[in-house]
């Protein structure tokens, strides 16, 4: 969960004249929780997400043993709030004590409300790049069972889930979805969790041959058995025996195809080209599609008989405008692949190129943001990619999108970080027109000194 536009602070001290001092100077750009004891900052933990714990040291019943015993509750249950402690002890060993069980910071009291403040949004900067690599760290995980296929979003949680389900399975498997969707990767997945993972997996796109060369390179052939046939060669359904066979784009296989298969899948064994010895095979069957089966067998296109063979655990795959939530995963991810892929400088996507790529439509889906994160990251000079650096189709489908609609993804948004998203471009647009002079700043963006300046603390700008 990425730390939202403002974030909650938990005013855990006694004094209440305190903490009032604390809610004058934060309340603008935070969340405020108070607690006057113990029992009130864990109701707060409680309630919500916390970014920021402000500890007085003698929060009650006081001293060092019971904020160390919050420290060390807040790691177990792995709670990401970053702490920081108010005390008027001035001794190192109290303060050495206390970092080590976790504390983010230890400031001494009397308090400056400038200090502190600059003290909290660092602590929230931090909170941003740990709640980020632990998104990217828990996706790389399930990455290492479900290959190359990432995500975070429920949606794509559900298809994890389902894979490892059937993986455990003998069950024959299509695997549904756009091209581009990363079809084969779900395939190689669930043959990498299966208990064939030590044999073959045994790829074949259908649509890539014409049907006389698909025939021999699916079945094989004896020698002989055509002109140019010198030599026997085993076919890609024998290559798969104990192993897996993936046909991907299954639905354009020819009807004489589409009837050869269906026998090989009900006998489990084959007669080459030219042969006439039936060879057994043993491999599991994953196929995939991106056409619509059901309308092609009411056309007589693909053969009702194999549909069902075929269509046993259906594994569908959505866009990626479905899930547009998994695309700044998915684009950091690629980022830190092919910077070190390209021996180049690690690089980062700003705000508005972000925006950019989550709002454009991706066509081609997994596949297309790939292409294109490759190609940025290598014509780009600099160390952050801005939206300039990205390519023209999608630089122009921002622009489109900004002038002319908004698209709600299926899933929602989250508005407040959408609206600071934006708040935050014009804000930086107008500095780089005005060359960082705020006054003039604030006159192109038709806001007064103290708006402006609220502004600038808030994107610390």
């Amino acid at each position: 969960m990425a730390v939202s536009p403002n974030p909650t602070i938990v005013v855990a001290v006694p004094d209440s004249t305190q903490r009032q001092r604390f809610a004058d100077k934060f309340q603008a750009d935070f969340t405020l929780v108070e607690a006057e004891d113990y029992a009130g900052l864990r109701q707060a933990i409680e309630n919500g997400t916390v970014d920021v714990v402000l500890l007085d040291l003698d929060l009650p019943p006081g001293g060092a043993k019971p904020c160390l015993a919050l420290l060390e509750e807040l790691q177990e249950r792995s709670l990401d709030a970053l702490t920081i402690i108010l005390s008027a002890d001035r001794a190192k060993s109290t303060a050495l004590k206390i970092m080590d069980a976790g504390a983010y910071d230890y400031f001494v009291y009397p308090t400056d409300p400038d200090v502190l403040r600059t003290i909290i949004d660092r602590a929230i900067e931090k909170l941003h790049v740990q709640r980020e690599n632990r998104i990217l760290r828990d996706a790389l995980e399930r990455k290492d069972a479900t290959g190359d296929l990432l995500g975070s979003t429920e949606v794509m949680k559900a298809l994890f889930d389902s894979i490892q389900r059937v993986a455990r399975s003998t069950s024959t498997v299509v695997v549904r979805g756009e091209s581009g969707v990363g079809k084969e990767l779900v395939a190689h997945s669930i043959h990498d969790l299966s208990q064939r993972r030590d044999r073959a997996f045994v790829s074949v796109n259908c649509a890539a041959l014409p049907e006389t060369l698909m025939e021999a390179e699916l079945f094989g052939y004896e020698k002989g058995a055509f002109t140019g046939a010198v030599a026997t060669k085993e076919g890609r359904i024998e290559l798969a025996h104990k192993g897996t066979l993936f046909l991907d784009e299954i639905g354009t296989l020819s009807p004489a195809l589409q009837s050869k298969l269906l026998r090989v899948l009900e006998e489990r064994a084959l007669v080459r080209l030219g042969g006439k010895k039936s060879i057994k095979v043993d491999f599991r069957l994953i196929s995939a599609t991106n056409e619509d089966l059901e309308d092609a067998v009411k056309r007589g296109k693909f053969r009702e008989d194999l549909y069902y063979r075929i269509h046993v655990v259906p594994l569908f795959v959505p866009p990626l405008r479905e899930r547009v939530e998994d695309i700044p995963l998915l684009v950091n991810y690629f980022v830190k692949v092919y910077c070190a892929a390209n021996r180049v400088p690690p690089k980062r996507v700003d705000d508005q190129a972000m925006l950019a790529l989550k709002r454009y439509a991706w066509p081609g889906n997994v596949r297309e943001l790939e292409n294109a994160v490759q190609r940025t990251v290598l014509m780009a000079d600099d160390e952050l990619i801005t939206i300039r650096n990205l390519p023209a189709e999608i630089m122009q489908a921002a622009a489109r999108s900004g002038r002319n609609h908004f698209r709600i993804p299926s899933g929602g948004i989250r508005l407040a970080e959408e609206v600071a998203s934006y708040e935050r471009q014009w804000l930086e647009s107008a500095l780089s027109e005005s060359q960082g002079v705020k006054t003039q700043a604030a006159l192109l963006l038709g806001l007064n000194k103290e708006q402006m300046k609220y502004l600038c603390r808030k994107y610390r700008l």
